[in-house]
C-alpha cells in the first residue's frame, strides 16, 4: 500500500503583486500596491500570504514588477519558513530575457512569463491569488472542492449586488456549480439578468474574486497555446469552453481594497465594536513582520474607537475613530478624527532632533495643536505645529503642492513635510 499524499503539499500559491496600483495613488507613489501599510502595522500582502499559511499552503511565490523594493524587504524580513517544512515565500520579479524583453502585460501574462519557475514535479495544482483584497478564506476548502469535482479549473466567487456587478466577472452555474457562462465586468446589465441567484430572498450575482485554481498541466496549456494576457477577461472564458470549470462559492467577508475610498473605509471598519474582520482570532492570525517595539505611551490623551500600534508616543488631546501606526509621535493638543496615520519606519535620535530644530524642520510625526480629519497620513511624514488638515474647500478630487485629495479624503504622501501653520 502506497503512502497517501496530502493534497495541500501538491499546491503552489502564486500571488499577483505586479500592477501599478494607479487606483491607490498616491499611496503607490513610492511602493507597489501589496506593500501599502494596513491596519497600523500590517501590509496588504500579509492578507493573501496569511490565508495561505493558515491553510497550510506553504509554497508561495509573489510576482512583482513596479516599485517593489519595500515589498521585497518586507517579504524577506517577515516570512522565514523553517527549512524542514520545505515551504517558502519568495519574490519573482519581472525580468527581461533573450526571448522576451517586455514587462508583464497583464495577470495571465505575468504567470505565463514565470511558468519556468514552477518546475517542481511534486506540484499538481496552482492557485492564483490577488494582492489587494481583504478577506479570510480557508484555501484548503477550495482545494478539497476542486478535487471532489474532478475540476480542471476552479474560480472562487462571492455574492455581488446588482449595482456592483459591473466591477466584477459575473458567472452562471448549473446545479453542479459548473460554470456555464462568464462576463468580465459587464457594462450592460441586461446581459446578465438571467444569471441572478437568490440569497436570503434577494437577487445577487456570483462575482469572481480573482482567485483561481488550476490543474498544473491545464494552466500550462491555457497559457502557452496563446498570447492572451488577462485571466478574467480572456483565460477564464476560454477555460469554460474547453475544460471542466467550476465555481467555489464563498459567503464570507471579502472586499477589493484597490481604491482610496475602499482602502480608507475598510481600514476604519476595524475600529468598529464588532469589525467584519477579526484581528483577535488566534486560530487564524494575520502575520506580519515582528518588530519588538515598546508598547505605545499616552499622556493626557482621550482615545475612542481607535487602533493604536506599538511604539507610539501620544500626547494628543483627542484621537477618535482613527488608526495610529507604528512609532508615531503626536504632539500635545492635537485632534485626530476619522483618519489613518501610518506611522514611521524609525525613531529620530536626540542628535537628529537637534539637527531638525537647527534647520527649522518639523520633527517626524505630527506636531502640537494640529487638527486632522478624514485624512490618510502616509509614513515618515513631518507635520509642524498648528496645522489644519480638514479639506476646507470640501473638494472631492484635487492635487495640491504637498497633498492630494481623492473621494474627499486628504492624503499626505510618504516623507512629505507640512510646515507649521499650514491649512489644507
Amino acid at each position: 500500500m502506497g503512502i497517501a499524499v496530502n493534497p495541500v503539499k501538491e499546491v503552489l500559491c502564486v500571488i499577483l503583486g505586479g500592477g501599478q496600483g494607479t487606483r491607490l495613488f498616491p499611496l503607490t507613489k513610492e511602493r507597489c500596491k501589496p506593500a501599502v501599510p494596513l491596519f497600523g502595522k500590517h501590509r496588504l500582502i500579509d492578507i493573501p500570504v496569511s490565508n495561505c499559511l493558515n491553510s497550510d499552503l506553504r509554497k508561495i511565490y509573489v510576482l512583482t514588477q513596479f516599485n517593489s523594493e519595500s515589498l521585497n524587504k518586507h517579504i524577506s524580513r517577515t516570512y522565514k519558513l523553517e527549512s524542514f517544512t520545505k515551504g517558502f515565500v519568495e519574490i519573482i520579479a519581472a525580468e527581461q530575457s533573450m526571448d522576451d524583453t517586455k514587462w508583464f502585460q497583464g495577470t495571465a501574462d505575468a504567470v505565463r512569463r514565470c511558468l519556468k519557475h514552477f518546475n517542481d514535479p511534486g506540484i499538481k495544482y496552482v492557485i492564483i491569488l490577488s494582492g489587494d483584497q481583504l478577506y479570510t478564506m480557508n484555501l484548503r476548502d477550495v482545494v478539497r472542492d476542486h478535487i471532489a469535482n474532478d475540476a480542471e479549473v476552479t474560480v472562487a466567487c462571492n455574492y455581488v449586488k446588482k449595482e456592483d456587478a459591473s466591477s466584477f466577472g459575473i458567472m452562471a452555474v448549473n446545479e453542479k456549480r459548473e460554470i456555464t457562462s462568464f462576463y468580465e465586468k459587464p457594462k450592460v446589465l441586461s446581459e446578465i439578468e438571467n444569471m441572478a441567484v437568490k440569497k436570503d430572498g434577494e437577487d445577487f450575482f456570483l462575482g469572481s474574486m480573482g482567485i483561481y485554481m488550476f490543474n498544473k498541466p491545464v494552466l500550462y496549456e491555457l497559457l502557452v497555446q496563446n498570447a492572451k494576457i488577462d485571466f478574467g477577461r480572456e483565460i477564464i472564458p476560454l477555460a469554460i469552453r474547453t475544460h471542466r470549470t467550476f465555481a467555489y462559492q464563498f459567503d464570507g467577508y471579502w472586499r477589493d481594497i484597490g481604491t482610496i475610498k475602499t482602502f480608507y473605509n475598510e481600514n476604519l471598519h476595524l475600529t468598529d465594536a464588532v469589525p467584519p474582520l477579526d484581528l483577535f482570532d488566534e486560530s487564524w492570525q494575520i502575520f506580519t513582520r515582528p518588530r519588538y517595539l515598546p508598547a505605545a505611551k499616552f499622556s493626557g490623551c482621550k482615545i475612542e474607537r481607535s487602533i493604536v500600534a506599538e511604539g507610539g508616543i501620544l500626547d494628543a488631546a483627542e484621537i477618535t475613530h482613527s488608526i495610529i501606526g507604528l512609532r508615531l509621535r503626536v504632539g500635545e493638543g492635537t485632534i485626530i478624527r476619522d483618519s489613518i496615520a501610518m506611522g514611521t519606519d524609525y525613531y529620530e535620535t536626540a542628535e537628529q532632533i537637534s539637527e531638525d530644530h537647527r534647520q527649522g524642520l518639523p520633527l517626524i510625526g505630527i506636531g502640537r495643536n494640529c487638527h486632522i480629519e478624514k485624512a490618510i497620513i502616509d509614513k515618515n511624514v513631518r507635520i509642524g505645529d498648528d496645522v489644519r488638515i480638514v479639506n476646507t474647500q470640501k473638494a472631492d478630487h484635487f492635487d495640491g503642492p504637498n497633498y492630494f485629495i481623492r473621494d474627499g479624503i486628504v492624503i499626505i504622501s510618504k516623507n512629505t513635510i507640512i510646515p507649521s501653520g499650514t491649512v489644507i
